[in-house]
């Protein structure tokens, strides 16, 4: 009896990943992933870096993408220079003890971020402090900022250069959404950068 009450949850909330996930055929939406994409090609190209942070399930997500970056996503190929900055658990702990939550972030940028390097800032609501604090700083200081946040967008979208808004207001749909999108613009950066590896 309970396995039949379990099967329907699943099967409610895989129908709503595949409702949340066609939305992002949108044209507009498919654009927006499309232009980070261009702008992470263009850093990477100038011997830039990627810069990705975010909070709690969007710390995870920055660290995957950051990884997929660094390792490999298809291709056997060099490394792509990226980071992220939760994973510095001293830093964040520091930083939040010395200075603010706000700031665990920010800080970490001004240590670590050039001018030409990407920022993505990854918040479900958009309006995540140490997120919009980080993306106000990197855009002061020259970076390119790029925010992936949910479909109401947030803070964060007076801010950065680009924005990815998930087509969806639930929190886990928004992170499904992002690791999609992150992922196919991991595969494009790294099929524009080593064409020529398998």
């Amino acid at each position: 009896m309970s396995d039949r009450r379990w099967v329907r949850q699943l099967q409610t909330r895989v129908e709503q990943s595949i409702a949340a996930t066609q939305l992002l055929l949108d044209p507009d939406t498919l654009a927006s992933a499309g232009r980070i994409a261009d702008r992470i090609l263009i850093s990477l190209q100038a011997g830039g870096k990627v810069i990705f942070f975010g909070n709690g399930g969007s710390a995870t997500e920055a660290q995957h993408l950051s990884a997929e970056l660094l390792g490999r996503f298809y291709r056997d190929r060099p490394a792509l220079a990226a980071i992220s900055l939760s994973d510095n658990a001293a830093a964040m702990t520091a930083i939040g003890n010395d200075y603010s939550y706000a700031e665990t972030f920010a800080r970490q940028l001004l240590g670590v971020g050039s001018v030409g390097d990407v920022a993505v800032g990854m918040s479900t609501s958009g309006n995540s402090a140490n997120v919009v604090r980080a993306l106000e700083v990197a855009r002061e200081h020259g970076l390119v900022t790029v925010a992936m946040t949910g479909a109401k967008g947030g803070r964060v979208t007076t801010i950065a250069d680009e924005v990815f808004c998930a087509p969806s207001e639930d929190t886990p749909r928004i992170q499904e959404a992002h690791l999609l999108v992150g992922h196919t613009i991991c595969e494009i950066v790294e099929d524009h950068m080593y064409p020529a590896y398998a």
